[in-house]
């Protein structure tokens, strides 16, 4: 199994996809907000999500897991 993590910390503005979607590599999966600025969190590999761990609106710190993926 696979995670996701946050890139940096930040606001989870977005989350753009929900368990059992399919992500492809590469794929923008969640955005966060931090000083004003959007920061796209894409997907390392491909695989269908299992389980999103935080929720929009939340604070995240760096390395975070956002979502497991199988």
């Amino acid at each position: 199994m696979a995670t996701i993590t946050s890139t940096m910390a930040g606001n989870l503005w977005k989350v753009l996809k929900n368990v059992g979607d399919t992500v492809e590599a590469g794929e923008e999966v969640a955005i966060l907000e931090s000083m004003k600025m959007e920061i796209p969190i894409e997907a390392e590999s491909a695989g269908v999500v299992k389980q999103v761990q935080k929720n929009e609106g939340e604070f995240v710190n760096e390395g975070d897991v956002l979502f497991e993926i199988e």
